[in-house]
């Protein structure tokens, strides 16, 4: 069976947005998306993304979980192993890919620092440590807000992996 390359990027759309508003963590979602409209795994990875959701630490103050998410999948694909780690150039696939995704996220929500998007997408910032502020986040939208953000990033990650030329894993 052919899989085309829309239906993956909308695979891993709507798996973001889906697996963010039911489980949240927006790194962690982000990279369930886009491993799994991949068709690949790594709970190494997913799992160094648990304390990545709002910016760090449900902070807001750091970039946003789902750009880091997509990130490290990336990393994760073209990155530099420890045994070529002395090897400076080996990560610049890497770099310059996460730069594309950087660059793109920027162009769409205007920072990629997790406060800076919430007042863009809500009008305000909250302190998700708080019973109240976290009631008003739910009231306010965010996680709609949020689990679009997640499914585009999503998308957009794939999308970005798919265009080096990226052979998906054959079925067996």
């Amino acid at each position: 069976m052919i899989v085309h390359k829309e239906e993956i990027l909308e695979k891993a759309y709507q798996l973001g947005k889906t697996y963010e508003k039911k489980c949240t963590g927006c790194a962690q979602t982000a990279i369930a998306a886009t491993f799994e409209a991949l068709g690949i795994w790594n709970e190494d990875v997913f799992l160094a993304a648990s304390g990545l959701a709002d910016g760090l630490g449900l902070t807001g103050d750091g970039s946003c979980g789902a750009l880091v998410g997509g990130s490290m999948v990336i990393g994760y694909l073209f990155g530099r192993g420890k045994d070529d780690f002395e090897d400076m150039n080996k990560p610049m696939k890497a770099y310059t890919l996460v730069k594309k995704l950087h660059d793109k996220y920027v162009k769409i929500y205007g920072s990629c620092r997790c406060h800076d998007v919430q007042n863009k997408l809500v009008g305000r910032t909250f302190n998700l440590w708080s019973a109240e502020e976290l009631k008003e986040a739910f009231k306010s939208g965010m996680m709609e807000h949020c689990s679009e953000l997640v499914g585009n990033i999503a998308r957009l990650t794939t999308k970005i992996i798919l265009n080096t030329g990226y052979r998906l894993p054959q079925k067996v």
